[in-house]
């Protein structure tokens, strides 16, 4: 009998990755999504990639803080484990919108967690962010590095942090792994899934790209004078398909394992890289130049911050693969291949 396991989110970037990668590995996966910032074709596009293992892929439209909806999927079907995708996660729209990120992601999930408990399903794998960590005073960031959020989108995914830990404490038969992402980038080798923000961008890649396929004009770089190698901002970026095979590392961890209580992990490479250095990366591997506004650092962005990994290595048997070239390589492909997203091109203004 297939394990069959609910993703909350399952049709954004990193929901539709790991999507993909579940079917493959033999589970029956229910996607359950609002498709705020998602399309349903990315879901399509999953059940068509997953080849035979397609069928055993469920959708349903609605939104995780509807709880009568969400009851209905739980009465349906009996999961074994949750995957916590679903949230908003513009870091810039957050601070001007904190109240739209506090209710979207925390009241979201304490009814997801409210539901989960009701229908006896305690695994949960959630999706946090490297934000948690703020401006780290000492790198590699490791699990220990302490906690400080600087802004409302990082404070609602360190909240549901403590959340995960309190409902732990209070009753553990619940077992959670709490992922830190740090960047994810890149697309399915295929070119048939990939990120597709809606609106202006807000990471690096997704930005490149569009200036590499004629969206926009020129990429704007924030600060140029920081203390790194070149004085661009350092980050750790990940493969998506490297960040999909984590979550299927966690979901193991916790069938193998009867011991996992509440554990954060990294998800990171280890290795830091400069916006210069990517820019360089993208350029080499799609052919073309992407034209640069130099100006000055936004508030609230940190220096350098990467990953500390060991944890991860050890105790989930993960480890990134992927390096910038072949980040840049399925960024490109899918950028080629699909240079308006899912969507159809945006009409002239």
């Amino acid at each position: 009998m297939a394990r069959r396991v609910l993703v909350t989110g399952g049709a954004g970037y990193i929901g539709s990755h790991t999507v993909l990668q579940l079917l493959r590995e033999g589970f029956y996966v229910v996607v359950v999504d609002n498709l705020d910032n998602s399309s349903e074709v990315a879901v399509q596009r999953v059940a068509e990639l997953a080849g035979g293992f397609g069928k055993n892929l469920a959708f349903h439209r609605i939104d995780i803080q509807d709880k009568e909806a969400l009851e209905k999927v739980f009465h349906t079907t009996k999961f074994d484990a949750v995957i916590h995708f679903a949230g908003l996660k513009a870091v810039g729209e957050s601070v001007q919108k904190p109240l739209l990120y506090y209710k979207n992601n925390i009241i979201g999930t304490i009814t997801l967690l409210e539901v989960m408990a009701a229908h006896g399903c305690k695994k949960l794998v959630f999706s946090s962010s490297a934000t948690v960590y703020g401006w780290p005073k000492h790198l590699p960031c490791t699990e220990e590095s302490p906690l400080h959020a600087m802004n409302p989108y990082g404070r609602t995914k360190l909240m549901i942090e403590e959340i995960c830990r309190d409902v732990h404490h209070a009753d553990n038969d619940w077992k959670i792994m709490l992922l830190r992402y740090f960047n994810p980038v890149g697309a399915h080798p295929s070119g048939h899934i990939g990120e597709d923000p809606r609106g202006i961008p807000n990471n690096l890649m997704p930005f490149i790209q569009q200036v590499a396929v004629g969206r926009r004009p020129s990429l704007t770089i924030f600060g140029t004078d920081y203390s790194t190698k070149d004085g661009t901002g350092v980050r750790d970026y990940i493969h998506v398909v490297d960040l999909a095979d984590g979550h299927i590392a966690a979901l193991k961890k916790f069938f193998d394992d009867p011991t996992t209580g509440c554990e954060a992990y990294n998800l990171g490479t280890g290795k830091g890289t400069s916006v210069f250095e990517m820019v360089t990366a993208f350029e080499k591997a799609s052919g073309k130049k992407i034209p640069l506004i130099l100006t000055a650092r936004r508030p609230g962005d940190a220096e350098t911050l990467y990953a500390g990994t060991a944890k991860a290595e050890k105790e989930l048997k993960w480890k990134a693969k992927y390096g910038i070239e072949e980040m840049c390589r399925d960024q490109w492909n899918w950028a080629i291949k699909n240079p308006w997203g899912y969507g159809l091109p945006e009409p002239p203004n």
